[in-house]
């Protein structure tokens, strides 16, 4: 079985993450616009980088990822290959609710507003996960989240 992994990283160009990807994977990665099924190696991932508005405009989704590779792994060796801090979705099924990776591997809950636009979605207005938000209080999805409010994973996995 294969995966889809979607992120999005602050500020870099997407020509710079097709290397650094297939770095942080330790696999062949093959650009969507040019992928041929018929002469992938089998150990191949597809990807497709552009550009959006907004924050953290560079999106990344990623097809046809082994189980084997585990994403918090990869997408914190990205984020130290590039130097730039990378979003993905947590568990909370919240769309303004992301995980953001530093370059140190350091992984914490943030939310941020939502627009849709003609482009896709923009994001803005970023603030940390934090009880002392009423948002993120008692009830809200954030507290049943694996990643609660005001975590802190110090380097969860960018060796």
């Amino acid at each position: 079985m294969t995966e889809l992994w979607n992120w999005r990283i602050d500020g870099v160009a997407p020509d710079e993450v097709y290397p650094a990807l297939a770095e942080a994977l330790g696999r062949v990665v093959m650009p969507l616009a040019v992928a041929d099924p018929a002469r992938l190696p089998t150990y191949a991932v597809i990807c497709d980088v552009w550009e959006a508005p907004g924050e953290f405009g560079t999106i990344v989704d990623c097809y046809g990822v082994p189980e084997s590779l585990h994403e918090l792994s990869a997408v914190a060796a990205l984020a130290r290959l590039l130097d730039r801090d990378c979003l993905l979705a947590d568990d909370t099924l919240d769309a303004g609710r992301h995980l953001l990776v530093a370059p140190d591997g350091t992984i914490r809950p943030v939310h941020f507003e939502i627009t849709e636009t003609d482009d896709g979605e923009v994001l803005s207005e970023r603030r940390l996960c934090t009880l002392a938000h009423p948002g993120c209080r008692g009830w809200s999805r954030c507290c049943r989240s694996r990643w609660e409010p005001d975590s802190v994973n110090p380097a969860l996995a960018a060796a």
